[in-house]
């Protein structure tokens, strides 16, 4: 089994993950990972604080001489804000806490909700967690599951479908590393237009833009996942990893809520048979998942993220302390983060395909992964034929 424990608040040091159960022998691609922490803190209406960091992953421990030796593998992303916050952030006793004390919690945020549960005065104890800043981690953990599946030819790609009122027309074809080089990471250019003016307006009037999100699978074979236990169902936990993403409200796969809309006949993909190919579909409706399964088609996730909370133009709030009305709390925040919520979705999904590939064909080198991986092909190559 492979999973992984991070921890980090959004000003203080950095950001921590241990990972456990990769398999020895795994090359490891820090410029990759690298390079997705960047396009993580890409995209047009970012806020400040991405002019402050520019996120590097250091590994610390499980990889030696470019490659992964089978113990837990330890990453770490450094906050370089942390000086202007060292004592404000300080574990020490005697931290400078009066300094930025938060009281007026946001609308939309955990601050309320998470300062009554854990019972803290200061509302930043909440907010430092619950923070976006969190999902750097997490997207340098994807960043190396994609290190992984890529020696196995998967290989993912994540696009901007809608931002505000915006619409786009996906081109798939456009799915590529030149398209991170663009202002919001969509394959619709007469779209992306669109969606910059309206971010644009947005950041003018102090307000704050969600849009939808997709992410697309190609090279997972048929088989991955399971309909027998539930919480190994594979579109389960791809819902369960989008959904745990902040600001995420809603995850669909395939046609998602439009096949409620329409009938059957309409809904399903339709099985053919040829020798020599096997059987195979003409349409992709499910999304690649059948019976949670993958069944060779391409996987095709989408996710629905909500206008940040954190507005130049405050909601009304409540003080937690005193009562007295207010205006939520400022603190530096994006316009729009959808381009960069695609990245962490991609990284997301990455993390949990990776899952369900190592219990299919797990093992403890990356030589034992690939025979049980290729053992699988040919048996499954014989039973279409």
């Amino acid at each position: 089994m492979v999973r992984y424990l991070e921890a980090g608040e959004s000003h203080g040091k950095g950001l921590v993950a241990i990972i456990e159960g990769l398999p020895a022998g795994i090359p490891v691609d820090i410029d990759a990972i690298n390079w997705q922490l960047a396009r993580r803190q890409g995209g047009h209406g970012r806020g400040g604080r991405m002019k402050i960091e520019k996120d590097q992953v250091e590994i610390i421990t499980g990889v030696r001489d470019g490659k992964t030796i089978g113990s837990p593998v330890t990453l770490m992303i450094h906050n370089k804000d942390w000086a202007n916050w060292e004592q404000i952030m300080s574990s020490e006793p005697g931290a400078a806490i009066d300094q930025k004390t938060v009281t007026l919690p946001r609308p939309g945020h955990a601050d309320l909700t998470g300062g009554i549960k854990y019972n803290h005065q200061d509302l930043r104890n909440i907010l430092e967690r619950a923070s976006a800043r969190e999902t750097a981690i997490r997207v340098a953990v994807g960043a190396l599951a994609q290190n992984v599946l890529k020696q196995f030819g998967v290989e993912l790609w994540s696009h901007v479908v809608s931002i505000g009122s915006v619409q786009a027309q996906p081109d798939y074809a456009n799915l590529n590393d030149a398209l991170y080089d663009t202002p919001v990471y969509c394959t619709d250019s007469d779209a992306e237009k669109a969606m910059i003016a309206e971010i644009d307006t947005a950041k003018e009037h102090g307000d704050t833009l969600g849009g939808v999100v997709e992410v697309v699978v190609h090279g997972l074979p048929l088989g991955i996942g399971t309909y027998v236990h539930y919480d190994r169902k594979l579109d389960g936990k791809l819902a369960q990893a989008v959904m745990s993403i902040q600001a995420f409200k809603g995850v669909e796969i395939g046609m998602g809520f439009e096949a409620a809309r329409v009938p059957g006949s309409q809904a399903h993909d339709e099985i053919f048979y040829e020798a020599g190919r096997g059987f195979y579909h003409k349409t992709n409706r499910c999304g690649g998942l059948e019976g949670s399964m993958t069944n060779g088609e391409p996987v095709i996730v989408r996710g629905a993220m909500k206008p940040i909370p954190t507005l130049y133009q405050p909601l009304h709030s409540a003080d937690f302390l005193t009562h007295a009305e207010g205006l939520a709390s400022v603190e530096r925040s994006d316009a729009c983060a959808v381009p960069a919520a695609a990245i962490v979705m991609q990284n997301a999904v990455a993390w949990t395909i990776l899952e369900s590939f190592l219990e299919k064909f797990g093992g403890d080198n990356l030589d034992e992964v690939k025979r049980n991986y290729n053992s699988y092909l040919d048996y499954v190559k014989a039973v279409m034929q």
